[in-house]
């Protein structure tokens, strides 16, 4: 607070009119007094006002001290999951890693298991009993084929090799007739086939009148075994009930 030339005025009138007797050099002394009792005071004023100001930046800095304490106590629990974040992503990078190596090492190694499997089912299915001949070769025909093209994936390519052999295994188990053609005497016929599993496979003319089974080549049937052979087509067929049939078939090393 700054003193007014007017204050100090009344100050040393208030000690004159104060002091019973004033002389001359008592009225200097006096002004001195006075002056040093509002210099004094100017300068408790400004002590005030610089403690106030240093309290008050003591405030502020305790203020931003606090904040700064709570920004770095989120950011140590943010590094924390950032760090938890990443070292997690790291093991997954690692796990992708080492799949896309067991995927490269699994493709190198299927395709040719995969190119032998085919090379074994053709070389079953011409060895085998010789049905539907242009169906099972067609199948074979179109997997070599599959092989060959870049726009279907491995998983694609294995799955229709599996089913082929699926298909070849269900033969085994199921009865079925079908009409094809079939060279006799070097003469092209049109036949009725019976197929029962893959143990035997017989033919009956349209006309009824000629049969036979194939036994490494196509061996004629004596008549007797025309109606049940008949009867094995219509039951293929389902046009009759399962039954007993009593046909020859191929035995291990022998012919019966």
């Amino acid at each position: 607070m700054r003193i007014t030339t007017f204050q100090r005025c009344c100050l040393m009138a208030s000690a004159v009119f104060l002091s019973p007797i004033v002389y001359g050099d008592d009225v200097g002394t006096l002004k001195k007094a006075i002056d040093a009792q509002v210099n004094s005071e100017l300068t408790a004023q400004q002590s005030q006002k610089t403690i106030d100001d240093l309290s008050e930046q003591t405030d502020q800095m305790l203020a931003e001290y606090r904040n700064v304490l709570r920004q770095t106590e989120s950011l140590r629990i943010y590094n924390a999951q950032l760090e938890t974040l990443v070292n997690s992503q790291e093991s997954e990078i690692n796990s992708i890693a080492e799949q896309l190596t067991n995927i490269e090492t699994t493709q190198r190694e299927i395709v040719p298991l995969m190119l032998k499997m085919i090379e074994v089912i053709a070389q079953f299915v011409e060895l085998d009993v010789p049905f539907l001949p242009e169906e099972r070769q067609h199948r074979i025909e179109t997997l070599q084929t599959l092989m060959e093209r870049a726009d279907v994936s491995l998983a694609e390519k294995y799955r229709r090799i599996l089913e082929a052999y699926q298909v070849e295994t269900e033969y085994g188990r199921t009865i079925e007739a079908y009409q094809g053609e079939l060279t006799l005497d070097g003469e092209q016929r049109t036949v009725d086939f019976l197929r029962i599993g893959r143990v035997s496979l017989y033919y009956l003319s349209l006309d009824g009148q000629h049969a036979g089974v194939w036994d490494q080549g196509w061996k004629p049937l004596e008549t007797s075994y025309l109606p049940t052979l008949e009867t094995g087509l219509k039951m293929a067929r389902k046009q009759l009930p399962p039954d007993l049939l009593v046909l020859p078939v191929k035995k291990v090393g022998e012919a019966q």
